[in-house]
Order: C-alpha cells, then sequence, then structure tokens
C-alpha cells in the first residue's frame, strides 16, 4: 500500500528547519510529506492529510482581535491556511494543527484568539522552552486522551497566544496549569485536533509519536484525497 502524503504548512523564512521536523516525525509513523509554503506551486499529488504547523502570529484582523505592535505576522500564509482548510475541512481530511495550526483551524472555523495570553491570564508563568516542561491536563474520555494516554502531560511551550472563543464543532481538549487551552478537537470529524505545543520537537517521547501515528492512521482511511485544483478553489 503506498504511504499517505501529508501536507505540512511553514513559513517561507526558516520554515525549512520546522518542516525537516515534521518530515522526520511522519515519516517514523509510515507516511510521506510534502511543504507548503505561501507563493510555491501546491503538490501534484493529492493530500490525504494535513498539519498545518508552528510559526508566526495570525493577523488580528481576520478574527477580530486586538492589533498588536511588534509581532510578525505572515499574511501570505494566514491566507494559503484559511484557503487549504476551507477546501479540506468540508471533505473531512485528517488535520493536525501545532501551536499557531491549532489557532489557525479554531479562526477557520469562526472562532477567536487571545492576542496575548498574558494580558488575560496575568498570573501564568512566561514559560518559553522546546524542552517538555510545562504540564498539560487532558480532558478524559477526549480522542487526545485516548490517543496519547498520558494525564497529565509534560509538553513544550513556545506560544503567547491561545484560543478564546471555540470555533463551529471545536471543543477544549486540553488545558495547562493556568487555564490556558492547550488543545482543541472534534471528535465527529474523522480526524481534527489542535495542539497548543510542538509535537514534532518531542517525537522521542511515546505519547506524542502517538499523536502522528493516529493522524497517519486516518489519512490511510481517506476515500477522497485534497487536490491541487480543490485546494486553490
Amino acid at each position: 500500500m503506498t504511504r499517505p502524503l501529508i501536507g505540512v504548512t511553514t513559513s517561507r523564512r526558516g520554515g525549512w528547519r520546522s518542516y525537516l521536523m515534521h518530515r522526520l516525525a511522519l515519516a517514523r509513523v509510515g507516511a510521506r510529506s510534502v511543504r507548503l509554503v505561501p507563493g510555491e506551486p501546491l503538490p501534484e499529488e493529492p493530500l490525504q492529510g494535513l498539519v498545518i504547523g508552528g510559526g508566526d502570529d495570525i493577523g488580528a484582523e481576520i478574527y477580530g482581535g486586538k492589533v498588536l505592535p511588534d509581532v510578525r505576522i505572515d499574511p501570505e500564509r494566514d491566507k494559503m491556511e484559511l484557503s487549504l482548510l476551507k477546501a479540506a475541512l468540508p471533505q473531512q481530511l485528517p488535520i493536525l494543527g501545532i501551536c499557531r495550526g491549532s489557532q489557525m483551524i479554531n479562526v477557520a472555523l469562526g472562532g477567536t484568539l487571545h492576542t496575548d495570553i498574558y494580558e488575560v491570564y496575568v498570573q501564568a508563568p512566561k514559560m518559553r522552552t522546546v524542552l517538555p516542561k510545562k504540564r498539560v491536563a487532558i480532558e478524559p474520555d477526549s480522542r487526545l486522551d485516548r490517543i496519547l494516554r498520558c494525564n497529565p502531560c509534560l509538553v513544550n511551550a513556545l506560544h503567547h497566544q491561545s484560543v478564546d472563543r471555540l470555533g463551529e464543532g471545536l471543543k477544549i481538549a486540553a488545558r495547562d496549569e493556568s487555564g490556558i487551552v492547550q488543545a482543541i478537537e472534534n471528535e465527529k470529524a474523522p480526524f481534527l485536533i489542535g495542539v497548543q505545543w510542538h509535537p514534532e520537537l518531542l517525537v522521542w517521547k511515546k505519547p506524542q509519536q502517538r499523536l502522528f501515528a493516529a493522524l497517519v492512521r486516518a489519512a490511510e482511511e481517506v476515500a477522497a484525497p485534497l487536490t491541487a485544483a480543490a485546494m486553490v478553489s
């Protein structure tokens, strides 16, 4: 059987480093991957799944948020990912959102974000580390709980934005000790999960391997892959 092809969105600047980590994580669990970058040609081969990756802040004007000075945004990537999600969500293509990608799933479904979590969660520690030092509580009996099989879980933290109002069909799947949303999901979809941490940097941890493996298993069952024509329609 041909290994499923997973599209991975990244930033144009510096995104190749992030893509290499995703490529490794997906290859370990039996998938091929292709990098999706704003302004670059879309792959000719249809996709069986998507990873909406981490990166710059999402433009606040997209979800009616507060515009902050001195933050890096990527309008072209915002446009590309919203277009991809507009095509992929109705087809129920398996999708994993990572950090910014989790937020983008929420925004694409009509949700909003906290543009700066430390303005809302003033007591939250300002943790920024690629190491698994943040403790998150997974919602019992959620799909994420059944996949990760660790509760609480230790994850990394590289964000200052988070989900505020949930998008259509989504529910909270994890929070950290400050109450900040750390994961979202839609259990009615074949696979639609967003995590605020970076599992591609924790592939040596079994729970994070299982997250990528679950995405790939769902991708293997896709009957109608996402074509380039659908991605730009």
